[in-house]
């Protein structure tokens, strides 16, 4: 579903969640006028500025959105200064501001990611579907089968280890529960963890990993 954003004289073309359509059309206007919808309402400061822009300048040069843990590492703050300034989460706080959804993660590249056939068949006798990135439709679908097919299509090693089926039970509860899915941060912080581990575990990243495999996808 398409709508309209307007903010300083300027309507841009967003979808239901308010993410923003076209990256081409992003300007520093959109990011000022939305970032109160995303609880940043004292204004951008550079530390907000440099992240939005290693994010956009790393798609125009990679086609492809990069990883929270790479713009963990570029911003050289510690993740509970990344949180305060995007509290919202890496996907739905920094990305959204910049004029990204998980959606461009895959610019460029034609098909279901890492699938060599048709991603919705995991197996012989189970069908999943998935759309066109891969991400689960129906959540209600996953079972730990689906898990393991897709970490194996992601070029992760399986079977997975309990710190993995940790994690992913974590996320699954935690959407059934609350209805929302846990920022990386939460995720973080529920077991302990820092970044780097989290990306040992997950190394195609958060949402394209440990919530991919978990079944969900942000709505």
């Amino acid at each position: 579903m398409m709508g309209r954003f307007i903010f300083e004289g300027k309507t841009y073309k967003v979808d239901a969640l308010g993410y923003l359509l076209h990256f081409n059309d992003w300007d520093e206007s959109f990011a000022r006028g939305v970032a109160p919808s995303v609880s940043i309402n004292n204004g951008l400061t550079k530390e907000h500025w440099d992240i939005i822009y290693f994010i956009r300048d790393t798609i125009k040069l990679l086609a492809r959105c990069p990883l929270v843990y790479q713009t963990y590492k570029m911003s050289g703050l510690s993740l509970k200064e990344i949180q305060k300034l995007f509290p919202t989460g890496y996907l739905r706080g920094a990305c959204k501001l910049a004029g990204v959804t998980y959606k461009e993660a895959y610019i460029g590249k034609a098909g279901s990611p890492g699938s060599k056939e048709d991603s919705s068949k995991l197996t012989s006798e189970k069908t999943y579907e998935v759309d066109k990135w891969g991400f689960l439709v129906d959540s209600s679908q996953w079972d730990e089968l689906y898990a393991s097919f897709k970490a194996q299509e992601l070029g992760m090693d399986v079977p997975l280890t309990s710190r993995h089926w940790d994690i992913i039970h974590y996320l699954r509860n935690s959407y059934a529960n609350n209805g929302t899915i846990p920022t990386v941060y939460e995720t973080c912080e529920a077991f302990q963890i820092e970044p780097e581990e989290l990306q040992r575990l997950f190394p195609t990243g958060y949402h394209r990993g440990a919530v991919k495999i978990s079944g969900l996808r942000v709505r």
